[in-house]
């Protein structure tokens, strides 16, 4: 499936990414590597991070706590994005090993070259992460491309989202609720609200997870989710930034096959007797029978009656209907009632 898939398709499975962000420490082997274990683990697309450092941040920027945690060191943000920075041709080639594993190739811009060089290779649709929801002229530029977006809203209250949506008017937009913080504490998840940005502005919703392990996103995918993302690694001892709050591959794999087995149950929402009951229906329900042993031409009373299994015969709701009818033959004790043994 592609992500536009996701805007057109009102029935088409929710949408996995394998955010492998800059997981990838700078290195494109790793890259690589790290898009074909998300393609084996069921992922539906891999997505980096591409930015240009000096434009990203200023040199007076300090770390996150998390950062500084999970980097071991206190050098600042722009020292850190200079080692986890990856070359346009980088990305170009990166498009196209995705394209031979058959994974979608996405990418967060986090600057106005960047978001120019990824709708130049034709990009299927931006994600637009939480901390550039108020950067309104950035999102303006990504308006003039009118390509699908996914915007994470973390950080926001409900009403900061009007906003960037009336500067995306000519874009469709997903909402992913997202909690920023790495990991995020469960207290802080709220899932609740990804009903409420669906119902306040009738938008696709999703889901950007930061909490450890699996449980949350599938728990968005049963609460109705149409888009999962969960950062990805191949080694979450690996030193950088996200290792420690990203999936590896196994444990993603997991993640994709309870989301799968989730999305599957939750069905149509039609309520009937589904094809697996049917059987159980027959012996499970109860009909009315004879209650002992009476001739033909009897007239049935209530005490002739009685309600057991099985529930191949006349329903129990039609006992008053049974009342005063007259039997065709003679019925022994525990005998279905059909209706063609009345008269």
């Amino acid at each position: 499936m592609s992500v536009r898939d996701i805007f057109t398709d009102g029935q088409a499975p929710i949408y996995i990414i394998a955010e492998i962000g800059v997981n990838h420490n700078g290195d494109m082997d790793l890259a690589l590597k790290s898009v074909d274990e998300a393609a084996r683990s069921g992922a539906c697309a891999v997505k980096f991070q591409t930015f240009r450092s000096e434009k990203l941040v200023s040199k007076h920027a300090p770390k996150a706590q998390y950062q500084i945690q999970n980097t071991m060191s206190s050098n600042s943000q722009l020292e850190m994005l200079k080692q986890l920075e990856l070359s346009f041709e980088n990305f170009i080639n990166l498009q196209k090993y995705c394209a031979g594993k058959g994974i979608d190739f996405l990418s967060t811009p986090f600057d106005e070259e960047s978001a120019d060089f990824l709708h130049s290779i034709s990009i299927d649709a931006f994600k637009i992460g939480s901390g550039d929801m108020n950067n309104i002229p950035f999102l303006k530029q990504i308006n003039r491309y009118g390509l699908p977006v996914m915007l994470s809203t973390g950080m926001a209250d409900l009403d900061e989202i009007r906003a960037p949506l009336a500067a995306l008017e000519n874009c469709e937009v997903a909402l992913l609720h997202c909690t920023s913080d790495y990991p995020a504490p469960l207290q802080d998840v709220n899932l609740a609200a990804m009903e409420t940005l669906k119902r306040t502005y009738d938008r696709i919703t999703g889901y950007s997870d930061h909490t450890d392990g699996i449980e949350i996103a599938i728990a968005a995918a049963a609460l109705g989710a149409k888009i999962i993302e969960k950062h990805f690694t191949l080694d979450r001892s690996l030193q950088g930034p996200d290792h420690a709050a990203s999936l590896e591959p196994d444990q993603f794999s997991a993640m994709v096959k309870a989301i799968r087995n989730v999305e599957m149950a939750k069905g149509d929402g039609i309520k009937r007797c589904m094809p697996s009951e049917e059987a159980t229906r027959a012996v499970a329900r109860k009909s009315l029978i004879i209650a002992g042993n009476l001739p033909a031409g009897h007239v049935l009373t209530g005490a002739d009656l009685a309600v057991k299994r099985p529930g191949t015969g006349i329903e129990p709701g039609f006992y008053e209907k049974l009342i005063g009818r007259q039997l065709m033959r003679d019925m022994e004790r525990d005998e279905l009632i059909r209706w063609e043994d009345l008269m």
